[in-house]
């Protein structure tokens, strides 16, 4: 989708220049007005002075209060923005002045708490361990968003530390923010660890929202709570500011209800930022709006290739996927059958980059922090001494794992880095020789029971762990609905082929319509 037409580039500043048609005041916002309206609606309504950014924010704090912290209790935000009412103001009085930055003037969303933010917010990864850290400087993607005219609303909950302490942990679930509910059915995970993020989005507490990923940990929330999620190239947004697991794996990415809303989020998170060490640097100027890449017709003459395994797997998801390759061909692709999961059974090699590359960097983040605790032994520490508090239903074992480990200079490291590093030369090896324009498979089966005993339980799909391996992009989106919950099918191709992933999926998005609004049933049935 192209700019709207009331968005012309104005000033060096960076800013667009408009004339607005305000009217002297906006209407208040009735119940429901705003349930799934997309960002282009609003920016639409607030050009003709039928809203405001101040209303809207209100609107998503009331919400947060009404659906996250009373009704249902979903326990997707974990703190929200206490000037979130004033910059919403202030980007009105500017809008009033004939100046909107872009597609996210006056948007509220959301962040992943581990996105450093300098205001009165806390950045702790969902851990007590670190509720004194209030960070002094944005992350390189806040200071993006805060340019483009977002308003930052608040934190999401997440697994504790990306889901990167405990081999035995639950989806969603933090020490500082408790458990994360999926609102389609309460009692099922909303999985993670980006949890808070995707729940907070499905259930129309924000507009947008951003979350990361290291492996799954946006395209398995997006597909388990209906919503669009963006994968990232490794290196296409900064990760400064961002707390690690992995320097090789780790990317920031956008939470929409549909396709044209995690476009519009991302050309605003995605920027250069030459001190972000990344996996793949681009061969080409890339993109600063995605929504340009919005087409109808984006899947004429594309070749999709399916992974053979996962054509057996559920029969009802079975069902729902033949739907969607039947969806895919009679909008104009052709898929074809490969095998491409295989290429990321690498025994143990992606634990051990994770365990060393995770000491590194949280040591190295740790260190400038605000933060008392300055170390991963720390950490340990800290939880060993609240242990009925942080560790009430699972351990650290992945922490004291990562403690044992050497630097990243130490011989099994730099072996099994290799291991990984060949994923993405196997991976374009395959889609060159079948000419392939994407790969695609359902991202995960229907949510498990939430287990705070036992842990997650994983249904065996995952068609995004490639993409996590390779560095490459990936993007989740509704395939359909079983029992009462959603799964997503996931689309994956080479580095920076983010513009023909985003043609891809608003293809099928608009040819299949599989958005529901969650219910918020306590269990199926």
């Amino acid at each position: 989708m192209k700019r709207r037409n009331f968005l012309r580039l104005g000033s060096a500043a960076g800013l667009f220049t408009i004339m607005p048609a305000f009217a002297r005041s906006a209407p208040e916002i009735a119940p429901g007005e705003f349930t799934e309206m997309t960002v282009a609606e609003m920016q639409k309504r607030m050009q003709a002075g039928r809203l405001t950014s101040l209303a809207l924010t209100r609107h998503y704090l009331d919400e947060i209060a009404r659906v996250d912290k009373a009704g249902p209790k979903l326990a997707s935000v974990i703190e929200v923005n206490p000037d979130a009412a004033r910059i919403a103001a202030a980007l009105d009085k500017e809008r009033k002045s004939g100046q909107v930055r872009g597609p996210l003037h006056g948007i509220p969303v959301l962040l992943k708490d581990n996105i450093d933010t300098a205001d009165r917010m806390k950045t702790t990864a969902g851990s007590l361990a670190l509720l004194d850290n209030v960070a002094s400087k944005d992350a390189f993607l806040v200071t993006r968003l805060r340019e483009a005219g977002a308003v930052i609303l608040g934190k999401t909950n997440l697994s504790e530390w990306a889901n990167f302490r405990s081999t035995r942990s639950s989806s969603g679930w933090s020490s500082r923010g408790g458990q994360t509910h999926n609102p389609y059915v309460l009692d099922r995970s909303p999985c993670g660890s980006s949890s808070g993020s995707a729940v907070a989005v499905a259930a129309n507490l924000c507009a947008v929202a951003v979350g990361t990923e290291t492996n799954g940990s946006i395209a398995c929330p997006a597909s388990m709570n209906g919503v669009v999620g963006i994968k990232p190239t490794v290196g296409l947004v900064s990760r400064n500011g961002v707390i690690p697991i992995s320097q090789t794996q780790d990317t920031a990415g956008p939470f929409g209800r549909t396709v044209a809303d995690a476009a519009a989020l991302l050309g605003a998170m995605a920027g250069q930022d030459p001190a972000d060490v990344t996996q793949h640097k681009p061969q080409q100027t890339l993109p600063t709006d995605y929504s340009a890449y919005l087409d109808p017709n984006g899947l004429k003459g594309k070749r999709i290739g399916i992974e053979k395994s996962m054509l057996k797997m559920h029969e009802r998801i079975d069902g729902l996927l033949d739907k969607a390759l039947e969806q895919l061909k009679e909008a104009g692709a052709e898929v074809v059958e490969v095998e491409y999961m295989k290429l990321q059974k690498l025994p143990g090699a992606e634990s051990l980059v994770l365990q060393y590359e995770f000491k590194d960097g949280i040591n190295r983040y740790l260190s400038t922090s605000n933060a008392k605790i300055k170390s991963l032994e720390g950490l340990i520490e800290f939880n060993k001494a609240n242990k009925a508090k942080t560790m009430p239903y699972f351990g650290q074992e992945l922490f004291e794992s990562s403690q044992a480990k050497g630097d990243l200079d130490t011989k099994e490291y730099k072996e099994a880095l290799e291991k990984i590093n060949g994923v993405a030369d196997a991976l374009t090896d395959l889609l060159d020789k079948h000419k392939l324009d994407a790969l695609c498979g359902p991202s995960t089966g229907a949510a498990w029971c939430t287990d705070l005993v036992n842990g997650d339980f994983w249904t065996g799909y995952g068609s995004y762990g490639p993409a996590a391996l390779s560095g490459f992009p990936s993007i989740t989106l509704p395939m359909g609905m079983l029992s009462g919950l959603p799964v997503g099918i996931s689309f994956l191709a080479k580095a920076y082929q983010e513009p023909e992933l985003i043609r891809i999926a608003y293809a099928y998005e608009q040819a299949s319509h599989n958005r529901v609004t969650p219910g918020y049933l306590r269990s199926v049935g």
